[in-house]
């Protein structure tokens, strides 16, 4: 698959958009890994955006689609690794103590949610690579519980190739018309936000009618 010729200006894209291309295409691919690695240290630059652009990036000739899911996924492993270290420095008894006191949990929650991670612990790091949100903590857990390092970065390495591959080709296909991707991801991350939120309204509501006499 060829690439489009290479264009110089970025003028046509604006904010973290402009952005995030302009240091892609100055950079190339370890521009695009250090843009996708900032999405687990700083949420608020979403991969959903993020991603795209770099397949954009890559169809404007900054690098081949090849060379950009790798160093994507190279960006999203390395992030990782730094949130599941500090996970890992935090350490599971330090977590506990401190959940001990936040109003309405009690530690048999963080037990139990514990217990559940020490048995589904990778499928939930693979597939939470691919959830809005979740993609960028769910590697605290991971360190918080000790997860082997390499069955770590096994199952992001995975979740992360699946998720980019997806995102990055879609842009490099859309080209200038990558902003609809992040219509329907922004859509789906609408939806993840309003069903934690709806989650953690009924939590409190039972723990509330719970503590009533």
């Amino acid at each position: 698959m060829t690439a489009a010729p290479a264009s110089p200006a970025t003028g046509e894209l604006t904010g973290v958009a402009g952005w995030a291309v302009g240091l892609m295409e100055s950079l190339g691919g370890p521009g695009a890994a250090l843009v996708v690695g900032l999405d687990n240290l700083f949420p608020p630059l979403p991969s959903e955006l993020v991603l795209p652009l770099a397949g954009f990036a890559a169809g404007r000739g900054a690098f081949g689609l090849g060379s950009a899911i790798f160093w994507t996924t190279f960006g999203s492993v390395a992030g990782a690794v730094v949130v599941y270290l500090l996970g890992r420095r935090l350490g599971h008894d330090r977590t506990r103590r401190w959940v001990s006191r936040l109003p309405l949990v009690d530690t048999a929650d963080f037990d139990r949610t514990a217990a559940w991670f020490a048995r589904h612990g990778g499928k939930a790091v693979f597939l939470g690579r691919m959830i809005p949100l979740f993609r960028s903590f769910v590697s605290i857990p991971a360190g918080v519980e000790a997860m082997p390092f390499g069955r770590f970065l096994l199952f992001t390495t995975a979740g992360s190739l699946v998720w980019n591959t997806g995102f990055v080709g879609a842009g490099y296909l859309l080209g200038e018309h990558w902003p609809r991707i992040e219509r329907y991801a922004s859509a789906f991350q609408y939806f993840v936000v309003a069903g934690i939120a709806v989650a953690a309204g009924l939590f409190v509501v039972r723990r509330l009618r719970a503590r009533k006499p």
